[in-house]
């Protein structure tokens, strides 16, 4: 089993949930974790070099690009249906990365029959 790969798609995992969490709940908690565990699988996704290791990087880094600006926009207590936008574009994001996640399973799993 792969560590490296188990870690990642638990924090692409926690981040996707936790911005649906808040995306229906709307705790700052939540979004609090979503940013870190965003953030997480950012760092995580850096030093990949797999098929689509590019397009994965790209996913979390527009999600963090929603997060982020969501959670100053929260804490200064204006633009709540911004926030709300930032936090579903994020969530688009995260499906995105999740999607990319199989099809790469997918892929090495292929790649390993053939061999």
């Amino acid at each position: 089993m792969d560590w490296s790969k188990v870690g990642t798609a638990f924090f692409v995992m926690m981040s996707l949930t936790t911005t649906v969490g808040f995306v229906y709940d709307g705790d700052p908690f939540e979004l609090i974790a979503s940013v870190t565990f965003n953030l997480i699988a950012t760092l995580l996704k850096l030093g990949s070099k797999k098929t689509l290791s590019a397009e994965l990087l790209a996913t979390s880094l527009a999600a963090d690009l929603h997060l982020i600006p969501a959670l100053i926009f929260y804490e200064m207590g204006t633009r709540h249906t911004l926030v709300e936008a930032l936090a579903w574009g994020a969530l688009v994001a995260n499906v995105f990365s999740v999607i990319i996640l199989i099809v790469e399973t997918v892929i090495e799993a292929r790649e390993e029959e053939w061999w």
